[in-house]
């Protein structure tokens, strides 16, 4: 009992810390610009596919080493999937940023579509085995598994979640970005690039949607183009859950959804007596999604203020 307990627990923490870094980049785009940028998800897909192309080319052409080559395919991945997301929001989105809210959100969803159309074309629309980024090597914990590739996406996960809190809090740029965050006008008038801060958010988020990716792929082995919509969205409830445009609610959120998601699981089952699987987890996500819209629509750390203002209290 108890190490299917542990072992449950590291599933969660696991799956919880890869659906933080794409909840993140949600709630920093709509922290600065109060947007939503559906065509995140397919940041976190193309951060897979991106690896997956770079680590060929490193591996087969160039014959770098192993552990060399697949540290360089992540670092270079998710830089040049930063880059992509910065594109996207000049030519997208930075046309539409003076008008209605709806337009962003349905130029993002052209976006999407866009990516995912054209990763079919390029890779095909059939799943793609994907290589194992950590070694997998299997531990005994009072009783439960954990495997050092679980290990590995938690340090992965931590050090990347620990360098956006120093980065937003600790840096010149996060200054800049709250600022821009409070208010674009003003910071027009202090003399703040604000299109520098924006392109920045949408350079680090899409780092770390493609992060989670990168780690996603490697831990199920697989990638496809349609991954990201799903995971998208789970990502996207797990933001909603801890108070979009909130970065602590934001990681809470995820976890929270992560061990409900596992626990849940592992539970239906036993407790439907066989009637409800397995296959019941995503039911389970959306189920809380609109649990959390009925009753607390501003999240767990999201505070609602007046229209006038601002919907939700942004904690960056």
């Amino acid at each position: 009992m108890l190490g299917n307990l542990i072992q449950q627990t590291v599933n969660a923490l696991t799956i919880g810390s890869i659906y933080a870094l794409i909840a993140l980049g949600y709630t920093m785009v709509y922290g600065v610009l109060r947007m939503i940028n559906f065509a995140h998800g397919e940041m976190f897909m193309l951060g897979a596919y991106v690896a997956f192309l770079v680590l060929s080319v490193l591996v087969g052409d160039v014959g770098m080493a192993g552990a060399i080559a697949l540290t360089v395919a992540f670092l270079v991945a998710i830089f040049l999937v930063g880059f992509i997301g910065v594109g996207i929001e000049r030519v997208a989105y930075k046309p539409l940023r003076n008008s209605t809210r709806l337009a962003p959100m349905l130029s993002s969803l052209g976006v999407s579509l866009s990516l995912v159309t054209g990763i079919q074309i390029l890779a095909g629309p059939q799943p793609v085995a994907f290589p194992s980024f950590f070694p997998v090597v299997r531990y005994e914990v009072m009783g439960g598994t954990i495997t050092s590739m679980q290990i590995g996406i938690l340090v992965a996960a931590f050090v990347l979640m620990f360098g956006l809190y120093f980065l937003v809090n600790r840096s010149r740029i996060g200054i800049i970005v709250r600022a821009v965050s409070e208010s674009r006008p003003t910071a027009q008038l202090l003399g703040i690039n604000v299109n520098g801060a924006i392109s920045m958010v949408f350079f680090v988020g899409p780092l770390l949607g493609a992060a989670g990716g990168i780690l996603y792929a490697s831990y199920y082995g697989i990638m496809s183009p349609s991954m990201g919509a799903v995971i998208g969205l789970k990502a996207f409830t797990a933001a909603i859950l801890g108070g979009i445009g909130s970065i602590p609610g934001a990681m809470l959120g995820a976890f929270i959804l992560a061990f409900v998601e596992v626990g849940g699981t592992a539970l239906l089952p036993i407790v439907t007596h066989g009637v409800l699987g397995t296959e019941y987890r995503d039911v389970l996500t959306f189920a809380i999604l609109i649990l959390v819209l009925l009753v607390r629509p501003a999240g767990i750390l999201g505070e609602a203020v007046s229209e006038e203002s601002i919907v939700y209290k942004r904690e960056f």
